[in-house]
């Protein structure tokens, strides 16, 4: 028996949970997870050495710092922060992001500690 197709509701995916920075796989394309995360304030400093990552802001404002300046987001934009370069997330107010990273790629990237975790499946 065939499942009819059913689409990803992201707001109601971000309604399930709501705890910060703790990324929650919704999907998966080819070797890529898509995720979801809640976020406010300063996360660490930190970088992915094997893949760029795809960030966008479903909702808030997420100012992405670079070691050479910084980038603000809001609603509907996204930025791809290059393989190899340092950055350091932070949100004044409680913003959701997408990401698009690699299956296995650590949130803090080379950073490690105490915030590393991996992505929850939501179902």
């Amino acid at each position: 028996m065939n499942q009819q197709p059913v689409p990803v509701n992201l707001a109601a995916k971000l309604a399930q949970f709501s705890d910060l920075w703790s990324q929650k796989k919704i999907a998966q394309l080819n070797d890529y997870e898509i995720k979801l995360a809640k976020l406010k304030g300063e996360f660490v400093w930190h970088k992915h050495d094997e893949t760029d990552e795809l960030i966008m802001v479903v909702s808030g404002r997420l100012t992405i710092r670079l070691r050479d300046g910084e980038v603000t987001l809001g609603p509907g934009e996204l930025y791809v922060v290059p393989q190899g370069v340092e950055h350091c997330p932070v949100a004044d107010e409680e913003t959701a992001i997408l990401l698009f990273e690699p299956v296995g790629t650590a949130n803090t990237g080379d950073a490690g500690g105490a915030r590393t975790k991996a992505p929850e499946p939501l179902v």
